[in-house]
């Protein structure tokens, strides 16, 4: 199994308490820890507003932390789950993640979805197309994007996105262009879509929703007539583990606690539940177990999110000693 890591960027309220002007050397320091250690890839969000209430805590930017990660740290890959296609236009897109991709040194992941943070669409002035329009238009734009990577223009006489010969010079400095993660199961258009043009999935749920999101996906790539098994499957898991089951517990309430006065009692008691059930809760043993039962189904990469990350990274060393090494 391959291993990511998401860092604290303010989305999941990640980052309260730390001054603004200390968040980024924050982030930094972090980055270049991961850099250091077993970690295949570092990720960010990409969005605007805090979930799953918007506030005024911070939230950074995905696409700029990209650049900035990229050149201040060597080996890491870096990813967005995900990037929402309404957010910006393909072309645009394909011009900057081909930039960072130089910055980086080739080492970007394009992580690509249809978007769904309604509140965050609508204050940003984007609107809140319906879901199929949604996923038409990340159809188009990653048929844009495909091209600029691969021949270095884009023309595209699309319902949503129009784009004439577009240049995307220097193309990316991986050959054949940036690797495209579709996230998201949806099973007529979205995994459709990933059959079609993605490199990686990347959808949740149960064992046994994995197994039937993975069938559709087979069935997709069977009509299209591609290799299946020339997509890698990913999943994210929300992540804190322990020595003893106890400690996890605790661990667990001093997130709870930071989270309770944005979200309320009832969100932060949804928050509890989520974590309580997730794959990467518990002690190394126990995540070891599951997620060797995951690969046995087909899960080759897993992406962990460390709600304490910035404040406390015993938990994410302890993974990276004894869940890691274990899978990899």
């Amino acid at each position: 199994m391959r291993f990511g890591t998401f860092l604290p960027q303010g989305w999941r309220f990640d980052l309260v308490g730390i001054d603004p002007a200390e968040q980024w050397p924050t982030m930094r320091g972090l980055a270049q820890k991961a850099d250091a250690g077993p970690w295949e890839s570092l990720w960010v969000y990409d969005h605007f507003h805090t979930t799953p209430v918007p506030s005024e805590e911070a939230t950074h930017e995905a696409w700029t932390l990209m650049s900035a990660f990229g050149a201040s740290t060597e080996r890491i890959r870096l990813g967005q789950m995900c990037t929402c296609m309404g957010y910006r236009n393909p072309a645009y897109l394909a011009k900057v993640a081909a930039t960072v991709d130089h910055v980086s040194g080739g080492r970007i992941e394009m992580g690509i979805g249809g978007g769904w943070y309604e509140h965050e669409w609508r204050a940003y002035g984007y609107g809140f197309p319906d879901v199929p329009d949604r996923l038409r238009m990340l159809r188009e734009g990653v048929d844009i994007m495909k091209q600029a990577w691969t021949t270095g223009t884009a023309t595209l006489d699309g319902r949503y996105y129009r784009v004439d010969g577009a240049i995307v010079e220097p193309k990316p400095l991986q050959q054949g262009g940036i690797p495209i993660w579709v996230a998201g199961g949806g099973e007529k258009v979205t995994l459709k879509i990933a059959a079609q043009y993605a490199d990686y999935t990347n959808f949740a749920g149960s064992l046994e929703e994995f197994d039937h999101k993975s069938q559709v996906l087979r069935a997709h790539c069977e009509d299209l007539g591609r290799d299946f098994d020339s997509i890698t499957r990913s999943s994210n898991f929300n992540t804190i583990v322990a020595e003893t089951e106890q400690e996890a517990r605790e661990r667990l309430d001093a997130v709870l606690a930071r989270l309770r006065p944005h979200l309320g009692d009832e969100r932060t008691a949804r928050a509890e539940q989520e974590y309580l059930g997730s794959d990467g809760f518990g002690t190394p043993e126990q995540v070891v177990e599951r997620l060797q039962k995951r690969a046995e189904h087909g899960l080759g990469y897993s992406i962990h999110y460390f709600p304490e990350l910035a404040y406390d990274t015993s938990g994410w060393e302890l993974f990276e000693r004894e869940v890691v090494p274990a899978l990899a």
